[in-house]
């Protein structure tokens, strides 16, 4: 197996499994090069329905180059709400069309209906009983295109075609590993887990200087000059916080509210520390969280292959889940709820569904409630868990920190159709699924081109 780059190998992402050469190239050359839109699992109710019992706006919008959170926060300020009030079933990438779905909290729809914003096309569908949430979200559809390929890119995807098929069932599809990518530590600069595994171990000074120091080098230099000026007050015997925020750009606005809790609150207990993370929204300290279990499974799907062991069927030990037969038609959607333990010779049967599409081996997103594998896979996940300092009870944390974890599957399988001549690549993916996963096999690139 190919080695993975770096800046990959510093999230967990060690190998690729086609060793054919990358067509090399970029992502996101325009927006336009990069379409995601919402494989939607949430119905309304009219938009004239009782907003007693149907209190959620729920709308659709297509964005250019937004951040979710930010788009967020843009709505909830133009019509004078809370951001907590407004929520989204799936984070997608900024550079980038996406067309996902939103539900805001007790406003007028026509308010919402008369929203202008920049880079933005929102439609109101109706009202719901509930704010939208991750699992009202079957998937995403992509359309991706690659410019400044290699001239031999037609016939090196063709055999990184035939390779991962070789991991999918079908003529049509394509099996590569089931990786967290990038852009969920940090495109640029891949922090999260690191503030999470923090978190984790209840080392909360350490979470909020991972994340408001700690500069990378792809930083503008003011941003990283403020960081490095944290860094070293916070390493002094009396650190000024006040002189942090200060030094602090106004455009990190998150690193600005932490250390202005510092400043008002004090920084002289842990629970102090544990307070300036609670200053950014309750998603973003779930993020910190949910990335160091993304880190987790990626050192576990990592080591498996560096052992030789199959990601696409089951060994002895493994636990595999089901296919979600709720999911549309052409998207491989793993159903999580429907664990199975697999030894003896229930391998062989396991072996037979994942052929044929209907199972999926898995490793854990390591939680309060996890259960590990037995034999060699949950030798791995053990032995990993131990190099961490890590056990499943560290995750029952305060407030929006804890998670109970689940077990997610290790290969990802789509339906794969590439347009040659403009390099264009469509396929379509399940809930939590990265398309960077099925990129990177092809390109080969530099993970900043992802």
């Amino acid at each position: 197996m190919r080695e993975a780059h770096p800046i990959e190998q510093a999230v967990g992402i060690d190998y690729y499994v086609s060793d054919a050469d990358g067509i090399g190239g970029q992502l996101r050359t325009d927006p336009e090069d990069f379409r995601v839109a919402e494989i939607e699992h949430f119905d309304p109710e009219p938009v004239d329905a009782d907003p007693g019992a149907y209190p959620e706006v729920l709308l659709r919008a297509t964005l250019r180059e937004w951040d979710t959170n930010d788009f967020a926060g843009r709505i909830s300020d133009a019509l004078g709400i809370s951001r907590e009030r407004v929520a989204w079933a799936g984070t997608k990438d900024k550079h980038a069309v996406t067309t996902q779905l939103f539900t805001v909290r007790d406003v007028d729809p026509d308010a919402v209906d008369a929203l202008a914003v920049r880079g933005a096309e929102i439609e109101v569908l109706g009202r719901t009983g509930r704010s939208i949430s991750f699992g009202d979200l079957h998937g995403n559809r992509f359309e991706i295109r690659i410019r400044d390929a290699e001239p031999t890119a037609a016939e090196l995807t063709r055999e990184t075609t035939a390779a991962l098929r070789e991991f999918a069932d079908g003529d049509g599809a394509a099996g590569v590993p089931n990786w967290f990518g990038q852009q969920r530590f940090g495109s640029q600069r891949p922090v999260t887990h690191e503030v999470g595994l923090n978190i984790v171990r209840r080392e909360w000074r350490e979470a909020v200087l991972a994340y408001v120091a700690n500069p990378f080098e792809t930083e503008r230099e003011a941003t990283r000059n403020a960081r490095q000026f944290v860094a070293e007050e916070a390493a002094s015997d009396d650190p000024d916080w006040q002189a942090c925020l200060d030094e602090m750009p106004g455009y990190l606005g998150y690193e600005r509210s932490m250390l202005h809790r510092l400043v008002e609150d004090g920084a002289d207990a842990p629970d102090d520390f544990r307070h300036a993370l609670e200053a950014v929204p309750w998603n973003l300290q779930r993020l910190f969280v949910n990335a160091a279990q993304s880190y987790v499974f990626n050192r576990i799907l990592s080591e498996r292959l560096r052992r030789g062991l199959p990601f696409d069927r089951p060994i002895d030990g493994d636990v595999c889940c089901f296919v979600d037969r709720e999911a549309p038609d052409g998207l491989y959607a793993p159903d999580t709820d429907r664990l199975q333990r697999v030894s003896g010779k229930r391998v062989s049967v396991m072996e037979r569904h994942c052929d044929r599409g209907r199972a999926f081996v898995t490793a854990p997103l390591v939680g309060a409630e996890t259960e590990l594998a037995d034999g060699e896979p949950g030798e791995i996940e053990r032995e990993l868990l131990d190099e961490l300092a890590l056990t499943p009870t560290d995750f029952e944390l305060p407030g929006s920190f804890e998670s109970t974890g689940t077990r997610r599957a290790i290969l990802v399988r789509t339906d794969l159709t590439v347009e040659a001549e403009e390099l264009t690549f469509e396929f379509a993916l399940p809930s939590g699924s990265y398309a960077t996963g099925v990129m990177r096999e092809f390109m080969k690139s530099e993970p900043m081109d992802l």
